[in-house]
C-alpha cells in the first residue's frame, strides 16, 4: 500500500480559505457600520460647532467688535454633544470653534476574532462669518 505525503493539505488549504472568507466578510459587515458611525459622529460634531460658533460676546458687539464668546461656546457646544449622547472637546481659536469627537463602533463579526471595536476619530470647525465677505 501505498502512503501519500500531501494528505490532508486540501483540509488545511480550505480551513485558511474559510478563515480569510471570515475576515474579509467582518471586514465588509464591521466595516460598513463603522463608516456609517463615522458619518453620523461627524455631522453631530460639525452641529455642535456650528452651535458653538454661535455664541457672540454681547459685550464685544457694545465696544462694536465682533468676536465669539468662548466659554459660551465651549458650554453650548458640549452641551448638544451631551443632548446627542457624545462627549468630545471643544477649543474656540479666534472666530473658529473646532469639536473632537473620539468614539468607537463595535464589532458583530470581526469580534469572534478578537476585534471588539473599530475606533473613530472627527474633527468639526465652523468659522464665525460677519458683514459682507465678498463682492456680488
Amino acid at each position: 500500500m501505498t502512503t501519500r505525503e500531501d494528505s490532508g493539505s486540501l483540509t488545511a488549504f480550505l480551513a485558511v480559505l474559510c478563515l480569510a472568507l471570515f475576515v474579509l466578510i467582518g471586514l465588509v459587515v464591521d466595516g460598513g457600520r463603522a463608516v456609517a458611525e463615522r458619518s453620523m459622529v461627524a455631522a453631530q460634531a460639525q452641529q455642535a460647532a456650528r452651535v458653538g460658533a454661535g455664541q457672540v460676546s454681547v459685550d464685544a458687539l457694545r465696544t462694536g467688535e465682533f468676536e465669539i464668546d468662548a466659554s459660551a461656546a465651549v458650554t453650548k457646544a458640549d452641551s448638544y454633544l451631551t443632548s446627542v449622547g457624545l462627549r468630545g472637546a471643544v477649543s474656540v481659536v479666534g472666530d473658529t470653534v473646532s469639536v473632537r469627537v473620539v468614539t468607537s463602533e463595535p464589532t458583530v463579526v470581526l469580534g469572534i476574532i478578537g476585534i471588539d471595536r473599530i475606533g473613530i476619530t472627527v474633527i468639526g470647525s465652523a468659522v464665525t462669518l460677519h458683514g459682507v465677505s465678498q463682492a456680488d
